[in-house]
């Protein structure tokens, strides 16, 4: 099977790729913006075309959260008519289309934990752009699968956990909110995921949550990194109030995975145990 990767460059794709050796069976077609930009529909149509894949994985995504709130156009071309295209190209060539989304569709406010069927009620040019563009990847084709994940990190790229271990070597103590509470998500899980439903392919179309499971704070989180690299730096918990942002973070990501584990099989990894994987190869 050909399967075709957008965004190969940034920390989903990179770690798709790290992936794809163990994977001899499938012909990856890498790409990021210089191979094929994916807001221009003639262009996805013709890269279609040449190529034909079996699966394609969207992995680009603009996730720049607060500065989408001033960089709008960009944003939305990237996080809404990006799916948009390649949804028509998906429906047209036969392909089945994997998007990924985030926990910042969800109505954030509420205390639940979130299973696909809950509400939405996305806040910010960011979280709004990311809910068209599942709208538009379910009106474009009817192969898909649009994957919710949350507080992605790996060791590749900008990502919280490079943040804290910057800092925590730097300064004798920092401020971490610990009023927002979900599941991290290490990048490698995600792809082996991704690379599980591939495998199976079959036809459970539809939307799935995807993170590590166990919920915790960001100050929890920070705590941990620390604890495991034995990095002595204060960590204080704060309330977001007092970390103000351009754009609102939700306070609720808790998300239900068991509709993905029982569709698919799919064993997901506690938070701890893949932190510790990912800062074993981070040096």
């Amino acid at each position: 099977m050909k399967i075709l990767i957008t965004g190969a460059n940034g920390q989903l794709g990179t770690s798709i790729q790290s992936l794809s050796l163990w994977y001899p069976e499938f012909d990856f077609i890498f790409t990021d913006v210089a191979q094929l930009d994916i807001t221009k529909l003639e262009q996805v149509k013709a890269f279609f075309s040449l190529h034909k894949p079996d699966y394609c994985v969207n992995a680009a995504a603009y996730t720049q959260v607060d500065k989408a709130e001033e960089d709008i156009a960009l944003n939305n071309l990237i996080n809404i008519t990006g799916p948009k295209n390649l949804a028509i190209a998906s429906n047209q060539y036969n392909s089945k289309l994997i998007h990924i989304s985030s926990d910042y569709v969800y109505n954030n406010d509420s205390k639940d934990i979130m299973n696909e069927d809950s509400p939405t009620l996305p806040k910010g040019v960011y979280a709004e752009s990311k809910l068209k563009g599942e709208i538009e990847v379910q009106d474009g084709t009817e192969q898909y699968y649009i994957i919710r994940t949350s507080w992605l990190y790996s060791e590749y790229g900008n990502n919280f956990v490079k943040t804290m271990l910057s800092l925590g070597n730097k300064l004798e103590s920092i401020r971490v909110v610990d009023d927002q509470i979900g599941s991290p998500t290490y990048a490698t899980d995600l792809a082996e995921a991704i690379l599980q439903i591939i495998t199976l392919n079959n036809d459970k179309y539809g939307l799935y949550n995807y993170s590590n499971e166990g919920f915790i704070s960001w100050y929890d989180f920070a705590v941990e990194i620390f604890k495991i690299r034995n990095i002595d730096c204060k960590v204080s918990p704060i309330p977001s109030a007092d970390y103000p942002t351009k754009a609102p973070r939700p306070l609720n990501s808790r998300m239900s995975k068991e509709k993905i584990s029982s569709v698919f099989g799919i064993k997901i990894p506690g938070w701890k145990s893949s932190l510790e994987d990912c800062l074993r190869k981070i040096h």
